[in-house]
């Protein structure tokens, strides 16, 4: 083997982001390393990378055990990295990209006519003929990655990491970097590809490794694969054949409620696929998919944080220009984010202030909501939501997970949205808050607010929802409503082929 890691752990505050995995890689081939969010995909790569260092197993590259101390060392060993976000220079051109560190030189000066022909000379190989003295930026980012590989197998040459490569690419794009990838695999590189788009690791890779909260599952050749098998290991679960538990609310809801809003068409390149969703009064719509398969990207088009670039929508009132997120504000939309340390909490403020952040936003800044106002519903939402806190000028950085995430809810709740987004409302929390939070959704869901939930969770999802949308590869590709509400229907959605129907039976 190129490449083999045995029993590698790594540990941040007590908790193993890595447990005693094992990996290898040929010389010649193209290995998927697949998980969901937390798996421990990240920590692996970065223990090869040298960006982290390992706390016990071992690295062997070539027959030779290596301890990689930063990313030049582990360079210098042959192993490259090559991420969705470029990291090259955008500024510079091309030519200076590829040869940035090691410019040939001509009486202690930069020889430019030998670096340009340089350049030219590497991405030849590649199959590329661009200006090379044209700024990296002007180029498309499927361009970039190309550049981007070709410096990183110049300074490693022996395995190289593609950490989610096409997730900024179109089908032509993707193409073009498929073409480079095989020709490097035929060259004698051993590839990582790092990936959550299913059809695309069949369609490329040799073998798949799947990582589940920080343990090796499997390793298996990708052609002996079963794609629910697939998602069997990276969910953590076989597939069981219950009825959803409330099957029969959905019919209700399309019965006795009318259309709180309706987007049709809505969609943004390279981000979303246009999908149409009408959602109801009191309705509960569910969002399954893996991680990247575009669950969140549909939440920030309808939120308007990626503004829609085709499609309508309307409310009661009549037609909506969703544009950003103020706007989307002003039209009776809430948003509880993924991340809440990073785009939800601001965690600096206390309680009362991030309660009252949304609702200001609305009535703008020269409008402040009084103190007594501040005071009363931060009271209020403490005592309905049962949040776990001194008072209500403690900051919100100090509270648990499930504390935080339920004054983001309050906050929400504080504006009275027509039309609520939780984007993995329960992620991060203990159990007790889980089921809290739960209820929540329920309570408000009696109340006539329309809520889309986007989780993980199987189960919850199945429980939790009136009819689920199943997302893949950026494109909404089935609806589950009723009996086929189950954990079985939707991994065997999120499995189907590229050639498959996008819709389910039942909505055939």
């Amino acid at each position: 083997m190129l490449l083999t890691v045995r029993n590698l752990t790594k540990s941040f505050v007590g908790a193993k982001a890595l447990d005693a995995v094992d990996f290898d890689l040929a010389a010649g081939e193209v290995h998927a390393l697949l998980g969901e969010n937390g798996a421990g995909k990240s920590t692996l790569i970065k223990c090869l990378t040298g960006a982290y260092r390992r706390d016990a197993g071992e690295i062997v590259m070539d027959g030779r055990a290596i301890d990689p101390r930063s990313t030049s060392e582990a360079q210098s060993l042959g192993i490259g990295t090559v991420y969705q976000e470029v990291n090259l220079l955008p500024n510079l051109t091309v030519a200076q990209n590829l040869t940035f560190g090691r410019e040939p030189t001509r009486f202690g000066l930069v020889d430019t006519r030998a670096r340009t022909r340089e350049a030219r000379a590497m991405l030849e190989g590649y199959g590329l003929d661009i200006d090379v003295n044209r700024d990296l930026g002007s180029y498309s980012v499927a361009i970039q990655q190309i550049v981007a590989i070709a410096r990183a197998v110049t300074l490693s040459g022996k395995v190289l990491v593609l950490d989610e490569p096409t997730a900024s690419l179109d089908a032509r794009e993707v193409e073009m970097l498929f073409k480079v990838v095989r020709d490097l695999r035929t060259r004698g590189l051993g590839i990582v590809f790092v990936s959550h788009f299913l059809d695309q690791v069949f369609a490329l890779t040799d073998r798949v490794t799947v990582l589940r909260n920080g343990r090796k599952i499997t390793t298996e050749k990708t052609g002996d694969l079963d794609r629910v098998r697939l998602i069997e290991h990276m969910l953590g679960h076989a597939l069981e054949h219950e009825v959803g538990a409330r099957m029969a609310t959905h019919d209700k809801a399309r019965q006795q409620h009318a259309i709180a809003y309706s987007f049709q068409g809505i969609g943004r390149a390279g981000t979303i696929e246009p999908f149409d969703l009408d959602i109801h009064e009191g309705e509960v719509v569910g969002l399954a998919g893996l991680l990247g398969s575009g669950r969140t990207e549909s939440a920030e088009v309808l939120y308007g944080i990626r503004p829609a670039q085709t499609g309508t929508a309307r409310n009661a009132k009549g037609a909506l220009d969703i544009r950003n997120p103020r706007a989307a504000i002003a039209a009776g939309l809430g948003f509880a984010p993924e991340d809440r340390k990073t785009d939800g909490i601001v965690a600096d403020l206390t309680i009362r202030e991030n309660i009252i952040l949304a609702l200001q936003a609305r009535q703008g800044w020269m409008r402040p909501v009084p103190r007594a106002e501040q005071s009363r519903l931060a009271d209020d939402y403490i005592r309905r939501l049962d949040i776990r806190t001194t008072g209500p000028e403690k900051k919100v950085g100090e509270l648990s997970g499930g504390n935080q995430q339920k004054v983001i809810l309050a906050r929400w709740l504080a504006m009275n949205p027509k039309f609520l987004i939780l984007d993995e409302p329960t992620r991060g929390i203990d159990v007790g808050a889980h089921a809290e939070i739960l209820r929540l959704i329920r309570h408000l869901n009696e109340q006539g607010m329309s809520i889309l939930v986007i989780s993980s969770e199987l189960e919850e999802l199945v429980a939790a929802s009136d009819r689920i949308i199943v997302v893949r590869d950026r494109r909404h590709v089935a609806e589950l409503t009723g009996a086929e509400m189950t954990t079985d229907t939707i991994v065997r959605s999120i499995a189907a082929p590229e050639a498959s129907s996008p819709q389910s039976e039942a909505s055939r």
